[in-house]
Formats: C-alpha cells, structure tokens, sequence
C-alpha cells in the first residue's frame, strides 16, 4: 500500500486521515497544532499505521504521495517551500481559487514533484463514511493513478478537467452553500417573525421546486440559535465567499448579490461568529427580538 503523508488535521482531515488508516494506507501526519494529532488514534480496527511528523519537511519526506487538507494557498505554499518536493505528488484537497491552484501546480513542478487538487463537498459526516464528493483537476493518467485513494474518502471521484477546473466547481458550489443558507434565513426570519407555523412553511417548500436539503439541515439550528460544534465553520465559509467574489470579478461577472453575502458574513465575523456553524449567519439576518432598536 502507498505510503501517505497528510498535513492538516483538523475538522476534515482528521476524519479524512482516519479513513486512509482504516483502508490500510500507512500514514504520516503533520498538523501545526499538535494536539489535534491525538485523535487519529480513534480508527476502529485500523488496517494501516499512524506515523506523527514534527515538521511538514519531515512529513512530505515520509512519503511519496503528500495530501494537503490546509486553511489557505499561503498556508499551502507555507509547507510546500520547507520540503524538497522531487518525485513527490500533491494532492492539494482545500478549497482555494483556480489561478492559485495553477500557480502553486506550477511551482511544485518546478520543483520536481506532480500536482492535482481534489477538492471535496461534504462535512464531517460525509468525510466519516467516505461518501464526500472529490472533484478532480487533473491529467487523465495522474486521475487514474489516483482514483483508488481518492475512492477510499468518496466512491465516485469525478475527473473535472486540468488544474483549475476542480478549483473552480468547489468555489461555484461554496458560493451556493452561502447564498442558499442566507436566502433561506431571511425567509424562515419573516416567517417566524410573522408568527406563522414554520412546519407548514417547509411542508410547502419540501414539496417545491424552490427546496434543497440543506434547509433541513440548518432550520433547527437557526430555530433554537445553536451554531456550536461546526461542520463548517463561518470563518471558512467567509474565505471561500470571498475568493468566489475575488475570482468572479476577475471573470467579468456582476458580484452585487454575492457581495451581499459576503457583508452578512463580515458582520457574523465582527460578532465574534467565526469559530460558530455557518447558520450563525442566520443571527445577522434576524436579530433577536431583544437586541433591535
């Protein structure tokens, strides 16, 4: 089996690790924050090994195949210019813009080693049963190559295009997560505020065209204001917004209604929301009663 380094081990790479232990891999891990490795132990009957690295340069010798679950293409380059990347592949896994994806692809075949970022969609369930979605930017021999380890975190690893590609899917589907979840606040906001009954109101959205499952997801929490124990923080939804707008504005797009968005975010951010799900957004649109003036 392929040995794997992983760097980044926090609310989805320590599920994303365990699941490439669980299959057999032999795993190397490196996290800037070394408490979080402590967990990577909790894999029911692991097939494989756990390997804890002090250093990212340490991890990325470890092993041929380098997976990157990281917070930001700055974090990223952070770890790959402490390492000596000849013969080694990136599988970069975090969500950032397409041309950083491209540039950092650049620089680490410059450096002699190989690129493809894989982006998922998914949160920590999805990441526990192996069921995420991985999108691929990728050379068609490099997918193939790959597919079997990228198979253990989703079954159905879909081959995107080159690099950038799959860069450009993930932040396309990222803007719809925010701009789904506002949309959704204010309307289940006026609803509450109008004291009509909420169930009636989803019975009629479930059976429409207008529905996605991700309301069901978020209504208890923005009913009973519970943003605690995130799936995804705020914080991460807010880069993403922002690199989605970043990104657009550069493609010529008009970002009035993402910008929107983006300053409910902000203000989330401001409130000291960060670290909170992203449903705390739902506090922004709808205040509590007795906190308007």
């Amino acid at each position: 089996m392929v040995k794997v380094s992983f760097l980044g081990i926090g609310l989805m790479g320590l599920p994303m690790a365990q699941r490439l232990i669980g299959a057999g891999y032999s795993v190397t891990a490196y996290n800037r924050t070394a408490t979080k490795l402590e967990k990577l132990s909790e894999v029911v009957n692991p097939k494989g090994s756990i390997a804890i690295a002090h250093t990212p340069a340490e991890a990325i010798a470890a092993s041929d195949c380098i997976v990157l679950m990281l917070t930001d293409a700055q974090a990223i380059r952070d770890v790959l210019h402490q390492a000596d990347l000849s013969d080694r592949t990136i599988i970069q896994m975090s969500t950032i813009s397409p041309d950083e994806s491209r540039e950092i692809c650049r620089e680490v075949m410059a450096a002699g080693g190989a690129y493809l970022e894989a982006p998922v969609l998914g949160s920590i369930p999805e990441a526990k049963s192996g069921k995420l979605i991985v999108m691929v930017g990728a050379e068609p021999e490099q997918f193939e190559q790959w597919k079997p380890l990228l198979q253990t975190l989703g079954e159905n690893p879909v081959l995107i295009g080159s690099v950038g590609s799959a860069a450009t899917v993930k932040l396309a589907l990222n803007q719809l997560i925010g701009s789904l979840t506002s949309a959704f606040a204010a309307s289940l906001g006026l609803v509450l505020r109008q004291n009509v009954d909420v169930e009636a109101f989803m019975q009629i959205v479930r059976q429409s065209a207008l529905y996605a499952p991700t309301f069901d997801k978020k209504l208890q929490r923005m009913i009973d204001r519970d943003f605690e124990h995130p799936n995804f923080p705020t914080k991460h939804l807010q880069k993403d917004m922002n690199l989605f707008v970043e990104t657009a504005k550069s493609s010529n797009l008009d970002t009035a209604s993402i910008e929107g968005v983006q300053q409910i975010l902000q203000t989330a951010i401001d409130r000291n929301l960060a670290d909170l799900d992203y449903a705390a957004l739902f506090s922004v649109i709808v205040p509590e009663e007795s906190k308007i003036h």
